[in-house]
């Protein structure tokens, strides 16, 4: 029985994949204030930011291994394990009796996570290419971003009526939906395309990874980009908190924050039709170094601590051009993997999640008392973001494959 979906049913499937990952981490962050006390962590000299790293860490760690089980035995069983293991995870961090079982916890929540995170875009690759493969990426990045922007609200409403645990506990209900949609969804790689478990395969994707110039500084680049984009994720909050003293608008700051990127994303999508990604994503990460370095040069005027308006407006508008540069660059670094993709897209989420975790943390332990480390750390990772696109777009363009039709197979 074959299955056919439209576009617009596997945006909205890859879109609701993507909030798994989303609700694990910023539906937790209302909680993190309960977390505080319910684990005494200031007297342990620890932020509930931990709670995030770990999973973080799981995330990254998953991705390469989803993303080469995925090339041998198709997109849906590694996914539908992953959702379990997402379940488990967010089970096990509701009941967690004490810090060191909850760390445990959060980590396989991260790692089950890294399944959606991972097989979206190898999903998407499954089924489209080139600008037409970018714009969907955009479009179903677009619409996944209700998750960051829901996800606060959510984690409010429930601590409203409940505790931190209910909060976790909610991540069991969106498992559910998902593995029952993954289910009807079915198989998008074909049994051509998969690829052998035998260290000699895993070994040559790694290495078209390498030398494949558009590939390798497109990853190089969301390095970089990930890194500044996350130091806002991580540090929004404290900023908002100790330096603004508005603490009880954080959810509103970081909703609009969400708002911003998903109208960006949509946005995006007739400007990639109109002038093709590769243009549009050098054009975003230069739009993104010149709001760094607008907003450094008011920030330093200010002796570091602007009005709250100029720093938000510019982490808006930078952030939306971060997100924007995302769909595109996956778009282009997997364009010439085909077979390989899976892998190749799991390099990609390591780079972004691992490496750009670690940049993010060099300039968040510099933030103390102002925001001058936050827009100096986003202006450096950006020129050299910059730079390694502007290398990666211009080898040579890969010879796209003709896009087929949206056929899933239902087995």
């Amino acid at each position: 029985m074959q299955r056919v979906n439209s576009e617009r049913s596997v945006i909205a499937f890859l879109a609701f994949i993507g909030v798994l990952m989303a609700f694990g981490i910023d539906g937790a962050l209302p909680a993190f204030d309960e977390l505080k006390v319910a684990f005494d962590l200031d007297a342990r000299g620890l932020s509930p930011a931990i709670t995030g790293t770990v999973y973080f860490v799981g995330m990254a760690l998953g991705q390469l291994l989803c993303g080469v089980l995925a090339d041998r035995f198709g997109r849906r069983p590694i996914l539908l394990g992953g959702i379990v293991i997402y379940a488990v995870g967010a089970l096990a961090s509701a009941l967690a009796p004490n810090l060191a079982v909850l760390l445990v916890a959060r980590f396989v929540w991260g790692l089950g996570s890294s399944a959606p995170t991972v097989l979206r875009l190898a999903i998407a690759r499954d089924l489209y290419a080139g600008d037409q493969m970018a714009r969907v990426i955009s479009t179903f990045s677009a619409v996944f971003l209700l998750g960051p922007i829901i996800a606060p609200f959510l984690g409010e409403a429930i601590l409203a009526v409940g505790d931190w645990r209910e909060v976790f506990a909610a991540a069991l209900v969106l498992a559910a939906v998902a593995g029952v949609w993954t289910v009807r969804f079915g198989e998008t790689l074909e049994p051509a395309n998969r690829r052998t478990l035998e260290l000699a395969p895993l070994l040559d994707a790694l290495r078209a990874v390498a030398a494949t110039p558009v590939t390798r500084w497109v990853i190089i680049s969301q390095a970089f980009f990930a890194g500044a984009f996350f130091v806002w994720l991580g540090s929004a909050q404290p900023v908002i908190d100790e330096i603004y003293d508005r603490p009880s608008q954080f959810t509103l700051f970081f909703g609009a924050s969400g708002i911003g990127m998903a109208l960006a994303l949509l946005f995006n999508r007739p400007l990639i039709e109109r002038f093709g990604a590769a243009r549009m994503v050098v054009f975003a990460a230069w739009a993104f170094v010149g709001l760094a370095a607008v907003g450094l040069a008011g920030t330093l005027a200010a002796d570091g601590v602007p009005s709250i308006w100029w720093w938000f407006g510019w982490a808006f508008l930078a952030n939306a051009m971060s997100m924007i540069m995302g769909p595109m660059s996956a778009s282009l670094a997997l364009e010439p993997m085909a077979d390989k993709a899976g892998t190749a897209s799991a390099i990609l989420g390591v780079s972004q999640l691992g490496v750009g975790a670690g940049f993010a943390a060099i300039v968040d332990a510099q933030i103390d008392g102002t925001v001058t480390p936050m827009l100096l750390g986003s202006l450096i990772y950006g020129v050299l973001g910059l730079g390694c696109l502007v290398l990666a777009t211009r080898q040579p363009a890969a010879t796209a494959r003709t896009p087929r039709a949206v056929s899933v197979g239902e087995r």
